[in-house]
């Protein structure tokens, strides 16, 4: 038998009472029109009581609270001595931080993009020694949390404070975990307790910034510290702390590379068989030179002495320990996968004797039966880059006059790229421009990322003869503005002053793209404006008055 229902005021006593507050919620939800707060009138005065109610609520519910107890006050902020930036420069800091690209597409128009000046004027900061204003710190965090680039040099700039800052604000966490420029406030290496301690106990950001610090200065002491713990690191710390011997790496390290060998994180292997290659002297380059060796040899049969190859058959435990991968990637042969790394790990200085004592210029003009010279000529560009040969890489990448854009040696333009960083800045930037003097521009995008910036006066007057060049052509312009924007990071300053004859907007050839020759000009007016711009920002980082003009 069902009860009858009862009214509210029979409830009995242990009901709880309706929350007050979820009763203004679901009005407010509902809407006033379908649902009548409690003690509201009804009709168009309704939404304004409930706004009244919702106020009284919320006074009272906060008033219920009882006091918790206070949370520890966060430790000051570490000290940074470094001196503080010009009036001026800090000003251009906040406006550059202020500046977001647009939602839609690339910039267009004469406006700099202060964006992407920014890495520029952080590193210009960071030589000059200067600490940021601490307004500006959460601005340059966030800055450098949307873009992984512009991380280390915005640490590096930020200070001991990122660290700080990034314990309070899990948004910022990133600075905890980076790598060196973390903005780590590091003992002094003289003190071994404070080291110790730190290695032990820190951070991983400040534990890397640590060790990188001490083997800048001292590499043995660097390697002692790292096998203190070696054994109880995670992987993808051991990899990172392995990396880290890069820096100073010499025959005192091939005992630990060797045992490294051993490691159980394939990664790890990898890398030290890699750091082990590095040395020509090492007993691992020893092995790889006698495995290569006999892959590759010179023919005498035919017309021309040939090189011939004849890949592996097999990558037994040996080769893996010695850090070649068994396992060839999707599309690849296994044979030439592991012919590839055995012949890029190899020291180049064995070839000459194996090849009949040839100069590194006859090798690679040599030709390759059976279609190896690609892959052969791949892996030598390897080892070029991974031994810092510029001897090798000289004789890879040819001549910038070459006729194929390819080169001699190089498989394709990204790998004359590596080549060209084994090279002084000076010879690399006149390679660069007497490619673009040949090729055009279209080719050497990639070629002008690896070139020193400011590019120097013979690679800027390439650049800019080669875009004027393309503007008179009726070229497509939008097919440059990568180049465009490199430009506007890389050029001189100074060339500005060069470029105003190419700001007039001349007649638009009847083959021309529709609209090219406006968005020449525009591209130009955006180059003049951006060179004037950074001179203005190294003028303010030094405390001048900018250039006029």
């Amino acid at each position: 038998m069902t009860s009858p229902s009862l009214p509210v005021d029979s409830l009995p006593v242990d009901s709880p009472a309706p929350d007050p507050w979820e009763e203004l919620v679901t009005a407010a939800l509902l809407g006033t029109d379908r649902r009548t707060p409690p003690g509201c009138p009804p009709g168009q005065e309704a939404p304004v009581a409930l706004l009244d109610r919702a106020a009284v609520e919320t006074v009272r519910r906060r008033a219920g609270l009882r006091p918790a107890r206070a949370a520890e006050r966060p430790r000051p902020a570490p000290e940074d001595p470094r001196p503080a930036l010009p009036p001026a420069a800090a000003r251009r800091l906040a406006l550059l931080l202020a500046d977001r690209p647009g939602a839609g597409g690339g910039r267009r128009g004469s406006a700099p993009d202060l964006m992407e000046l920014l890495p520029q004027w952080l590193a210009a900061a960071n030589e000059r020694g200067f600490t940021p204003p601490a307004q500006a710190l959460p601005a340059l965090l966030d800055a450098a949390r949307g873009r992984t680039d512009l991380r280390p040099a915005a640490l590096t700039f930020a200070g001991p404070r990122a660290v700080w800052l990034a314990r309070l604000n899990p948004d910022w966490r990133f600075a905890l975990r980076t790598a060196p420029g973390g903005g780590t406030a590091l003992p002094s290496l003289e003190d071994p307790e404070q080291v110790e301690e730190l290695w032990q106990e820190g951070l991983f950001a400040e534990r890397v910034a640590l060790l990188a610090a001490i083997r800048a200065r001292e590499p043995s002491a660097a390697r002692e510290v790292l096998t203190t713990t070696w054994a109880t690191e995670r992987a993808e710390d051991r990899l990172m702390f392995l990396d880290s011997l890069r820096t100073g790496l010499g025959p005192q390290d091939e005992p630990f590379l060797e045992q490294a060998l051993g490691d159980r994180s394939r990664n790890v292997r990898s890398t030290a068989a890699e750091l082990l290659s590095a040395l020509p002297g090492s007993a691992l380059a020893a092995r790889m030179a006698v495995r290569a060796g006999a892959c590759v040899a010179v023919d005498h049969t035919g017309d021309a002495p040939t090189l011939t190859v004849e890949a592996p058959h097999e990558c037994d435990a040996a080769m893996e320990r010695d850090g070649v991968v068994a396992k060839a990637p999707a599309g690849r042969g296994e044979r030439s996968w592991w012919f590839g790394q055995l012949v890029e790990s190899a020291p180049l200085g064995t070839w000459a004797g194996r090849l009949g004592g040839r100069t590194p210029e006859e090798i690679v003009a040599l030709p390759v039966a059976d279609d190896w010279q690609g892959e052969l000529h791949a892996a030598w560009c390897r080892a070029a880059v991974r031994q810092r040969d510029a001897t090798w890489a000289r004789a890879l990448l040819g001549s910038p006059a070459a006729p194929e854009a390819g080169g001699p040696g190089a498989v394709s333009l990204a790998e004359r790229a590596k080549l060209l960083d084994t090279l002084d800045v000076d010879e690399r930037s006149e390679w660069v421009a007497g490619f673009i003097a040949t090729h055009g521009l279209s080719e050497a995008f990639q070629l002008l990322g690896v070139c020193a910036v400011p590019w120097r006066g013979p690679l800027g007057r390439a650049v800019v003869d080669a875009l004027n060049i393309a503007r008179d052509a009726g070229s497509y312009p939008w097919s440059f503005s990568g180049v465009m924007g490199l430009a506007e990071r890389c050029l001189d300053p100074s060339e500005a002053a060069r470029l105003d004859g190419l700001l007039a907007i001349p007649d638009e050839p009847e083959d021309a793209s529709p609209g090219a020759t406006g968005y020449w000009a525009e591209s130009f007016q955006r180059l003049v404006t951006t060179l004037r711009l950074r001179a203005t920002m190294i003028a303010e980082l030094d405390g001048r008055e900018p250039p006029q003009g």
